[in-house]
């Protein structure tokens, strides 16, 4: 099965921060709300050939869920991806100090490998799904918000992506 590249939005492809000049800003409406997000177009194009580079598949990992299929993959020039539900309910419902999506993330990936890039995955993320049954290997990718996603960010989903697929047959 092919491995699976993670990407939540707000604060991993809209940085919190000052954007920097090759970042564009739109305003995007999702029922009776108004966000504005700063997105750099050259992140789809680089999205998409790491995951062709590493025969990945692009999940949305985001509370965005179809609406980032709606507002931000077109800006960026992505397809539609699946989307990893992330129902409301659960955001205040933390067992072990994992963040809400973890549980998500746990149920949709299975047994297959993956990199998560979010803003908010820290140790209790990373120790409550090496403590799931049947979660497969994966690297969680901690992206600062302020600045959002880099080329090491990149690099090193890459790099783990490359060297997992051996180990593994890819």
């Amino acid at each position: 099965m092919k491995p699976l590249l993670l990407l939540d939005v707000d604060g991993v492809l809209n940085p919190t921060g000052r954007p920097t000049p090759d970042f564009r800003r739109y305003q995007c409406t999702v029922g009776s709300t108004v966000y504005t997000v700063h997105l750099n177009y050259r992140h789809g194009a680089r999205l998409l050939e790491l995951a062709v580079e590493t025969g990945a598949e692009l999940v949305w990992a985001t509370t965005w869920e179809q609406h980032a299929n709606e507002w931000i993959a077109p800006r960026l020039g992505l397809p539609p991806l699946p989307v990893i539900g992330m129902r409301p309910d659960d955001e205040g419902a933390s067992r072990h100090g994992e963040m809400f999506k973890t549980r998500r993330v746990a149920e949709y990936v299975g047994g297959r490998r993956f990199v998560w890039f979010d803003d908010q995955v820290y140790q209790e993320d990373d120790d409550y799904l090496r403590a799931r049954q049947g979660t497969g290997d994966f690297l969680l990718i901690h992206v600062p918000p302020e600045h959002g996603l880099t080329s090491r960010h990149l690099a090193a989903a890459r790099e783990w992506l490359t060297l997992t697929g051996f180990s593994q047959g890819r």
